[in-house]
């Protein structure tokens, strides 16, 4: 499959799992009625809102693209070529319909009826895949979170078909044993071994992570401290290691049977950490007529031939390969920290295959360099994926630790892209403290 076709088509676009996520949850777990949760967005998309400065460069960003879907420029371009001027009124009519839809009959009213029949006839006039049939299929399936132990600190994560838990948990597990804090936070000593703990992870996420329904993930054992010592042993004191001298490992003798992120505290105690997803920015950004709705283009979190990277450069393997009623794999870590049994961290991020160590980082940062939210959050971050083989790197690194780290070996790419943009909070004697990642525009802290 072509770029444009994998990326920007409507083949590009999996049946849409938020909605329904989202009625779900609500449904278990809301104390509101899906009725007053759900009227304020129709509210802003019928009335609509002054178009804020962030939106205005995410759309500018994007502008090319999106015009080249006639209704993505008519909502989003207010059918001109450019995205809509800060303060401009912006108003999506359609959405507010489909919306209210919603509101009226739960997911019955996104995946039947005329939500359903505009979805799939726009599907079939472009040579799309989703169907009626596909939509009214769809369910939701609550799994249970991995959870592993990080020194004094009990962690909870997602589990697959999203890889971020195993991997927060696996490179945990490897970096524990190490006197991270002797090394001194961000010093070369400290980034090297947590760089080799991201390889060492993401090469198994090459092998072993899919949809769990249609292959077998060993996820105790990757996520068991007895195999991440034997992982551990690959990483030497002061020279970094190729992907070729670092592979998937195996784990069968302990086995057993761009993206939005939020976190949320009330006063009961309850905590959250959501991350959804359309993949890029804007999806495919293509918009159903009659919907207001972007479609996603997920497809390309599978693996179109196995071995070879998908647009963030991940490699994936045969466990996640297309197939029909497949779930593909993400790198989604919203993540839980409990402290004396109690909850204390949420934390998560977007930003593809860099979610995963962004979490890690903020999670250490926390935990072994007793930072509070706003400076775990802040701090400079490294990313390794394995392959290709370098390590992006923040400015805010000393130059003399990038030296040490070239030194031993490791390709270092310095970049002024963001490595994440991490939303988090953490509850800390009763306090709720809650910070909005400066790495982007957009963010937000809300209190009530």
């Amino acid at each position: 499959m072509d770029q444009a076709k994998a990326y920007f088509s409507h083949q590009a676009a999996g049946v849409p799992g938020t909605v329904a996520g989202l009625v779900h949850a609500q449904e278990r777990y809301g104390k509101l009625s899906l009725k007053e949760v759900i009227q304020p967005a129709i509210d802003l998309a019928k009335k609509g809102f002054n178009t804020p400065l962030a939106l205005h460069m995410s759309l500018s960003a994007r502008a090319e693209r999106l015009a080249k879907n006639e209704e993505a420029k008519r909502i989003y371009l207010q059918g001109g070529d450019a995205a809509p001027s800060p303060g401009t009124l912006f108003q999506q009519a359609d959405l507010a319909r489909t919306l209210t839809r919603i509101r009226e009959k739960g997911a019955d009213g996104f995946y039947t009826g005329e939500t359903a029949a505009l979805i799939a006839g726009d599907m079939a006039a472009n040579d799309g895949l989703i169907t009626q049939e596909d939509l009214a299929n769809y369910r939701v399936l609550e799994r249970p979170p991995v959870r592993g132990t990080f020194r004094d600190f009990e962690i909870v994560s997602a589990a697959p078909p999203s890889s971020g838990g195993i991997h927060v948990l696996q490179m945990l597990n490897i970096l524990e044993p190490y006197p991270l804090e002797s090394y001194g936070h961000n010093s070369a000593a400290y980034l090297h071994r947590v760089i080799e703990s991201m390889k060492l992870a993401y090469a198994d996420r090459s092998r072993y992570l899919g949809d769990p329904d249609q292959t077998v993930i060993p996820i105790e054992a990757l996520i068991s401290k007895d195999y991440a010592a034997e992982r551990r042993e690959l990483i030497a004191a002061n020279q970094a290691k190729t992907p070729d001298e670092i592979g998937p490992g195996n784990p069968v003798p302990y086995e057993s049977p761009d993206t939005t992120h939020y976190s949320v505290a009330d006063a009961d105690g309850n905590v959250v950490a959501n991350t959804y997803t359309l993949n890029f920015s804007f999806g495919s950004h293509i918009v159903v007529p009659g919907t207001g709705m972007l479609l996603n283009n997920e497809m390309d979190d599978f693996a179109a031939k196995a071995g070879a990277a998908n647009a963030y450069g991940l490699v994936q393997g045969e466990a996640n390969t297309i197939a029909p009623g497949r779930r593909p794999l993400s790198s989604m870590t919203p993540t839980l920290v409990f402290k004396d049994g109690q909850p204390w961290l949420a934390a998560g991020s977007p930003g593809g295959s860099l979610i995963i160590t962004t979490v890690l980082q903020t999670l250490l940062n926390a935990m072994v360099f007793d930072m509070n939210i706003a400076t775990a959050v802040a701090a400079p971050r490294v990313h390794n994926q394995w392959r290709p083989d370098r390590t992006l790197i923040e400015p805010g690194i000393s130059a003399d630790t990038q030296r040490l780290l070239e030194e031993w070996g490791h390709q270092l790419s310095p970049t002024r892209r963001t490595i994440g943009r991490s939303n988090s909070l953490m509850i800390d004697e009763g306090w709720i403290q809650g910070f909005a990642d400066m790495r982007r525009p957009g963010g937000h802290v809300a209190t009530e």
